[in-house]
């Protein structure tokens, strides 16, 4: 039996330890709590990240921005997911944007500080590798499962998470989550209406 693939990615272990880290570290500069509006971003794709953040409440949008003009979504990130750590323990260029889709407020952590952390902390390493080898796992069953089924059962398993996690996206970002056209989209609604 295939495991269900969530919309909205959450950690709440990755959020209990970075409170903890937060209790323990207070009055550091490189480490605060930061808010972002809807629509701002958190990281840009191709630029160089300065922190690692950790979700403490809302919801972003991880996408990457194809040259052809159209955006794939990664991931919906909520609750205790890290953004950054990829870029930081690779030393690259941000992947792709991060964008607040509500009100966020998001644990950030300076580039020097957290490899510092990386260096010393094995509990924080051993989360990075649970939170690095769920990715991993999460993008091999996505990618299976659109490869595997019709655009409409795509859509029908989509709808049917977003009323259970209770959220609500718009149709382009749906399309660009399952890495179709708004037109695609629109076909498998109808579809389903009519098979409904």
């Amino acid at each position: 039996m295939s495991q269900p693939i969530l919309m909205v990615r959450t950690n709440p272990y990755y959020l209990q330890f970075t409170e903890k880290l937060f209790a323990e570290s207070s009055n550091r500069p490189d480490f605060v709590l930061k808010h972002f509006e809807p629509g701002s971003f958190l990281l840009r794709q191709g630029a160089i990240a300065t922190k690692v953040m950790v979700v403490k409440e809302g919801i972003t949008k991880c996408y990457l921005s194809e040259v052809n003009g159209k955006d794939y979504i990664i991931e919906f990130l909520s609750t205790g997911e890290s953004i950054g750590d990829l870029e930081a323990i690779r030393n690259t260029p941000c992947l792709c944007h991060v964008e607040a889709l509500t009100s966020v407020q998001a644990y950030a952590i300076d580039m020097p500080y957290f490899k510092h952390l990386l260096e010393r902390n094995l509990e924080l390493n051993q989360l990075l590798l649970q939170v690095l080898a769920e990715r991993v796992m999460n993008t091999s069953l996505r990618s299976s499962a659109q490869q595997l089924y019709t655009v409409e059962h795509g859509v029908k398993k989509l709808l049917e998470l977003q009323t259970r996690q209770q959220a609500s996206f718009s149709k382009e970002d749906m399309a660009a989550y399952l890495g179709i056209t708004l037109r695609s989209l629109n076909r498998a609604l109808k579809n389903l209406s009519e098979e409904a």
